[in-house]
């Protein structure tokens, strides 16, 4: 059986996120979010032949750190998506992992499949 592609894989964790947020969960819509940026920054390595099977959502992200050449304003995102909750479990940053998993996705990956909500 063949994988869904990452359109579709990134658009269901938009899906759970975006129906997360809207039950209140903020903290379900984070971890999906984080999945979907996991998702982009594997294709985007993908693309630049860099493999990364046996990596977490997180790990990815955390690999995008640093790659040259990226666009202005993915770092920030990239530290906002591995900034740890605190003890409350509360995003201790002013951050829409949400919108901005929505915007890494536009910004390396050049699509526009990816911009309307889910």
């Amino acid at each position: 059986m063949q994988r869904p592609d990452w359109r579709s894989r990134f658009a269901r964790e938009m899906k759970m996120a975006d129906r997360a947020r809207a039950k209140g969960n903020e903290g379900k819509a984070r971890v999906c979010a984080r999945r979907a940026a996991g998702v982009v920054a594997n294709e985007y390595m993908k693309r630049r032949g860099v493999s990364t099977p046996n990596m977490t959502a997180y790990e990815r992200v955390k690999l995008l750190r640093g790659w040259p050449d990226l666009p202005a304003g993915v770092d920030a995102v990239i530290d906002h998506m591995t900034t740890r909750v605190n003890e409350n479990y509360e995003l201790p940053i002013e951050a829409d992992l949400v919108a901005e998993a929505r915007w890494l996705a536009q910004t390396l990956l050049d699509d526009d499949a990816v911009s309307s909500k889910g």
